[in-house]
């Protein structure tokens, strides 16, 4: 092997939850610094990495992800430095990534082409979450001081597009977010790269905890599934990622659950978005921090990481989405596929050669793409899960896939020559990331990280109709006020949304079949679209 051939070294897990024995209520930036000390910990170097240490990358934490969110106990005001800090580095690159559930996975490509490069040596990724512990404090009205400020040069990436979205109109109710909203701030929305249009924000389907629904449903319609069958179904996907989380010490919610208790909707499992149960959407109330430490090959020897520590970085691959509303199909990301499709090929491989595979399940639909898209089998002995997915392990926010990757390092050195896969999602299906590991060498003389091109729109995205319209798919949020209907429909080679709150017009759309029905839709004063069925 080349001595610029990137390996894995180190992987490093911590979590506590609250109230349980050893509950330290550690900050995020505290939870990032012991997964990193565990990752060089986990080196089994016989020289000291942190001194070593060339590049440390931040991934970027909730708070710092978009100004609207708060910060009551404060953070750190440059995040690689912090990091560093806690494990005695002091490394020349700090960079803070940006906003972006595939983050973690994307920069394991990066981070390895410049090892192979010859640019760096050592190189890590670290990142954490305490949401859990913050609410908590918050509950029984106790605070913290989280903030610190950090010496040193900082490439600070921003939030990205993910972070301008947060900051768009994204409060309980669709009426609420488009009067917090100027029109200077709509005019940005068909900006954000493919992450959402304007007229999601106005409708209040921006965030992807109510976008995701539009695309389930579209693929419940086109099974020809009730909107209770259809939870089943979602319930028989999770209910084995439920017993990977019960087994998991680092999971959020360690507990065991039936597909039918996944499917019904009761108070502990409220309606969310139609078709999704609070239990069955990404859990970000998490204490949780994950790391990696990358090396080249001749670095690892020098600073005496054993071999059977290395895992090779055989393939990653990265991909973007356009809009939800301007895809093809709104169930499907080709965009994951060809990320996926890239790695498999770069690496050599295909599925039949992978022993684990843990693919993003912020919510069904980014599973239930890659299953029909690559003809995989739902109940594959394989699983789809190394973490226990996010709604169960949890989604610790940007850094959850640097859980996956390692637990694929894990598997991949506890069964030398095997092959796992770990898919990364953003955005609402926005872009995706996939890297393949293996503890058999990859040659890096040609680089193993592959962007590949944007996906292009299919259709047209309308703010306002006053017309007729077929209806292609739709989701309904429950409020304090009554609930709110959101419908996407089809205007020629466009789409358009409009909402309801009209009790009736609910009714209807969870009694049968929705997509093809007619519909009148036409812009009111606020300026959101209304519909009613014709």
């Amino acid at each position: 092997m080349d001595d610029n051939t990137p390996v894995i070294i180190g992987v490093g897990q911590v979590s506590e939850r609250v109230g349980e024995p050893g509950y330290l209520e550690r900050s995020p930036m505290d939870l990032a610094g012991a997964a990193l000390k565990a990752a060089f910990t986990d080196a089994h170097a016989r020289r000291s990495l942190p001194q070593a240490l060339d590049t440390l990358v931040g991934v970027r934490q909730f708070e710092q992800s978009a100004t609207r969110y708060s910060a009551p106990f404060g953070c750190a005001d440059n995040v690689p430095r912090a990091i560093a800090r806690r494990v005695g580095a002091n490394p020349e690159h700090a960079i803070h990534e940006v906003v972006g559930g595939d983050r973690p996975q994307r920069l394991v490509g990066e981070l390895a082409a410049e090892i192979a490069a010859g640019r760096s040596k050592l190189a890590a990724i670290a990142g954490a979450e305490a949401l859990s512990t913050m609410r908590a404090l918050l509950t029984r009205g106790e605070t913290r001081d989280w903030s610190e400020h950090r010496r040193g040069d900082e490439e600070d990436r921003g939030p990205g597009p993910e972070g301008e979205l947060a900051n768009l109109g994204l409060s309980a109710r669709p009426s609420e977010r488009r009067a917090q909203m100027s029109e200077a701030q709509l005019d940005r929305g068909p900006g954000l790269e493919g992450i959402a249009d304007r007229t999601a924000f106005k409708h209040g389907v921006a965030a992807p905890i109510f976008a995701y629904p539009l695309a389930d449903n579209v693929r419940r319609e086109r099974l020809g599934l009730s909107l209770a069958d259809y939870r089943l179904e979602i319930g028989r996907l999770f209910a084995p990622f439920t017993r990977v989380a019960a087994a998991n010490p680092h999971s959020a919610a360690p507990k065991e659950w039936s597909a039918e208790e996944l499917a019904t909707l009761n108070d502990r499992n409220r309606l969310i978005a139609e078709p999704y149960g609070r239990l069955v959407v990404s859990r970000d109330q998490v204490n949780q921090g994950a790391a990696m430490v990358l090396a080249s090959v001749g670095e690892a020897r020098r600073l005496g990481v054993p071999e059977d520590r290395w895992v090779h970085i055989h393939a990653v691959a990265d991909c973007a989405e356009p809009t939800l509303l301007s895809r093809a199909s709104m169930e499907q990301s080709p965009a994951a596929v060809a990320a996926i499709s890239s790695a498999l090929e770069i690496a050599g491989i295909g599925w039949e050669k992978l022993s684990a595979v843990d693919l993003y399940s912020c919510f069904a639909i980014p599973v239930f793409n890659l299953l029909d898209a690559f003809a995989l089998d739902r109940d594959d002995p394989r699983g789809w899960t190394l973490t226990g997915g996010l709604p169960f392990f949890g989604g610790a926010g940007n850094n959850y896939s640097s859980h996956a990757i390692a637990e694929a390092v894990a598997r991949c050195r506890a069964a030398p020559g095997s092959f796992a896969l770990v898919g990364a999602n953003g955005g609402t299906m926005s872009k995706y990331a996939a890297g393949v590991y293996s503890t058999a060498p990859a040659d890096w003389s040609a680089s193993r990280w592959q962007s590949l091109e944007k996906v292009k729109p299919a259709f047209a995205v309308l703010d306002t109709l006053d017309g007729e319209a077929v209806a292609e798919t739709f989701t309904i949020q429950p409020g304090k006020a009554g609930e709110v209907a959101t419908l996407v429909a089809r205007a020629g080679d466009a789409r358009v949304l409009a909402n309801s709150a009209d009790p009736g017009i609910c009714a209807e759309l969870r009694k049968g079949r929705v997509v093809g029905r007619p519909v009148r839709i036409e812009d009111d004063e606020s300026g959101i679209n209304r519909f009613w069925f014709l």
